[in-house]
């Protein structure tokens, strides 16, 4: 009796393992994607070994040594700030900040917006309705805006901004899985489910969540762009942990200072030039994932 067993689950993991590899081969013939990832990789292990690269002592205003607003030089190769820090140092640490705040805010608004998703387009009735007058409001609602007031009302930090840019940007997130899980459910090995008496749980979980993932995934990667475009707005407005560093404080500190019109060109170009290509990075390999993962596209 365990034989058939072994057999099945090693046709499923085998059948997984060739899956991925077609969506590996094809995303890999995108080549606007792989070099955003490719990018997108370095970034993140920079990020990660920041601390060893740029200690956090070095960027000590009690400790520094370095003159206000020095241009590039081989010591500080991005000049310094008008504290006197290394601009390249603080570069360093607000990747740190602003991708830690783009991945969590997106796992947040990824798990409110499948759950949402999923639940409108499985159930029925006054359930629904009430599901979809909810994401309704959060889609006519702008998102930054709502960020804005609850970074306002909550205690300032980088929390509060995770909290603020996740349960204000899942809505587009559930339209599409709502609208992936009506043409699941459609189907008819969901009717063979149901009919051998499966519950809602069973079908969600079992059936419709693994076939919505891929758009979630592929969905996620753009969102993560938009959570970083949103932190780096946050944070430029103020409302962002005073006490850390990121680049949309960088830029708010530039514009405080006087740094643009007074020609420091070196501490006004590198975070935003930072936020352009992050984003545009998460957007290559976003758009990469749905022609891997819609066929409509992969044909065009």
């Amino acid at each position: 009796m365990s034989t058939p067993i072994i057999s099945r689950g090693s046709a499923v993991a085998e059948r997984r393992k060739l899956q991925f590899k077609d969506n590996w081969t094809e995303f890999t013939r995108t080549r606007s994607g792989l070099v955003g990832a490719v990018l997108l990789l370095i970034v993140i292990m920079l990020s990660v070994i920041t601390p060893i690269l740029v200690p956090a002592e070095t960027l000590d205003v009690t400790k520094i040594t370095a003159a206000q607003n020095e241009p590039p030089t081989a010591a500080h190769l991005l000049g310094t700030d008008p504290a006197g820090r290394d601009v390249l140092g603080m570069l360093l640490w607000g990747s740190r900040i602003s991708l830690l705040v783009g991945f969590a805010a997106t796992a947040v608004s990824m798990i409110i917006g499948t759950v949402v998703g999923m639940a409108a387009g499985h159930f029925t009735g006054m359930v629904q309705a009430v599901i979809m007058r909810i994401i309704d409001f959060f889609l006519v609602i702008p998102g930054l805006v709502l960020a804005i007031v609850l970074s306002s009302v909550l205690s300032r930090g980088v929390w509060t901004i995770i909290i603020a840019i996740g349960v204000t940007s899942w809505a587009g997130t559930a339209r599409v899985v709502r609208s992936q899980t009506l043409t699941i459910e459609a189907r008819p090995y969901i009717e063979r489910a149901r009919a051998l008496g499966a519950g809602d749980g069973h079908i969600l979980g079992r059936h419709v969540l693994p076939a919505v993932l891929p758009i979630v995934l592929a969905n996620t990667t753009l969102t993560v762009g938009s959570a970083v475009i949103s932190e780096s707005t946050l944070s430029f407005l103020g409302l962002g942990d005073p006490g850390t560093v990121s680049w949309g404080s960088m830029l708010k500190t530039a514009l405080d200072t006087g740094a643009a019109t007074a020609g420091y060109w070196w501490y006004v170009i590198p975070p935003g030039l930072a936020i352009v290509a992050v984003v545009l990075c998460f957007t290559l390999v976003g758009r990469a994932l749905e022609a891997v993962f819609n066929p409509t596209l992969r044909a065009r």
